[in-house]
């Protein structure tokens, strides 16, 4: 089956509804915690440029949003969502891989976390480089947690002072930090090379003294 995944512009308000009754669907299928989104919500993420959309011929089938934290020092790709008549399919991974491209080419030096309670979620971050943290990695920004009211697991997290839930937090490296990463293996390759070769080279020129 054939997707079309974009970044959700204006001419896509039109789903806001149906993707906050996908929300509350899969709350009610799951039995376990999602945060519900109001279509208002989703509204603001479209017009922002904020969101991905796929799309089946002209029928939704999913959705992913990018919201930022700590005035910028993180960046969530939030309430990824795939219509269960097309889940199984690896149509959510293509999606949220998107979504992090998007939250990464927006926010540069953001760092990107998330948390789920989605074995399916967890898979995927995992194939695209986030790791388990505990909640202290995460941000402290009270618009964040208190997004997660809506979710029937919020008593759960207030009990607990916000450090721990039935969520997996998860948290990956931002652009900025893969760029320094990948430049100090580079560098350490680099070494490595001309210490080898130097090695060689000592080795070749003890063996002509011999």
């Amino acid at each position: 089956m054939e997707y079309t995944i974009r970044i959700a512009s204006e001419d896509d308000i039109k789903y806001s509804n149906e993707i906050s009754d996908l929300y509350k669907r899969s709350a009610e299928e799951r039995g376990t915690g999602i945060a519900l989104r109001q279509p208002a919500y989703i509204l603001k993420k479209i017009k922002a440029e904020h969101a991905v959309i796929a799309m089946q011929a002209d029928e939704l089938a999913g959705f992913c949003y990018v919201e930022t934290f700590s005035s910028g020092e993180y960046v969530s790709n939030s309430g990824l969502i795939v219509k269960s008549k097309f889940r199984g399919q690896g149509l959510a991974k293509k999606i949220k891989k998107t979504a992090v491209q998007l939250a990464r080419s927006k926010y540069p030096q953001a760092k990107l976390f998330g948390i789920t309670t989605s074995d399916v979620v967890l898979r995927i971050n995992s194939e695209l480089g986030y790791k388990p943290v505990t909640f202290n990695k995460l941000t402290t920004d009270a618009e964040f947690w208190n997004g997660c009211s809506s979710c029937r697991n919020y008593d759960i997290l207030l009990r607990n002072e916000k450090k721990m839930c039935l969520c997996t937090a998860m948290l990956a490296p931002s652009k900025l930090e893969k760029k320094q990463a990948k430049e100090a293996k580079k560098a350490e390759k680099k070494i490595i090379k001309q210490a080898v070769k130097k090695a060689i080279k000592d080795a070749k020129k003890n063996k002509a003294h011999e």
